[in-house]
C-alpha cells in the first residue's frame, strides 16, 4: 500500500457503536479489528466492570461479551446494561453452549447466543439484523 489510507468496505452500519467484552487479550484485539475494517465503531472491555463505566459514559448499540468474566458474569453484565440502556442489543459470545447456558442468556437479556469459536459471517449476519431497528 503505498501510505494511502484504507477504507472500510462491506460494513453492514456506519456509525453503529458496538462494545465487545472479552478477556482473552488477544480474542479481544481480534474481534475488534475485524468489527473495525468493516465499519462499526469498537470500543473494548477486559471485564465487566470497565464494561458498565464505558456504558455509563458513552452511548452503546450492541453489546458483544462472553460470560466468564474475570470480574463477574456477563450474565450479570447484561442485566445491568439493559437497566442502564434498554435498547442495548446484547450478543452473546461464549463456549457455553449447552440448552441451559441458552436459556439462562435468554433470561439474563441476550439478544442472540453464538459459541466460540464464532464464524465472522455469522457474527456479521447477526449484528445486521441486531441493527436493522437502529436504521428505521
Amino acid at each position: 500500500m503505498s501510505g494511502q489510507k484504507r477504507e472500510a468496505t462491506g460494513a453492514q452500519k456506519p456509525g453503529v457503536r458496538i462494545l465487545l467484552i472479552e478477556d482473552h487479550d488477544d480474542t479481544r484485539e481480534i474481534v475488534a479489528n475485524l468489527l473495525s475494517r468493516i465499519g462499526y465503531d469498537v470500543k473494548v472491555a477486559a471485564g465487566m466492570l470497565p464494561a458498565l463505566d464505558l456504558i455509563r459514559s458513552e452511548k452503546v448499540d450492541v453489546i458483544l461479551s462472553d460470560i466468564g468474566l474475570p470480574d463477574g458474569s456477563g450474565y450479570e453484565l447484561i442485566k445491568t446494561a439493559k437497566a442502564m440502556q434498554p435498547e442495548i442489543k446484547a450478543v452473546a459470545l461464549t463456549g457455553l453452549a449447552a440448552k441451559e447456558d441458552l436459556r439462562l442468556s435468554r433470561e439474563a437479556g441476550f439478544d442472540f447466543h453464538l459459541t466460540k469459536p464464532v464464524d465472522f459471517h455469522e457474527l456479521r449476519n447477526v449484528l445486521s439484523g441486531a441493527t436493522v431497528a437502529e436504521q428505521a
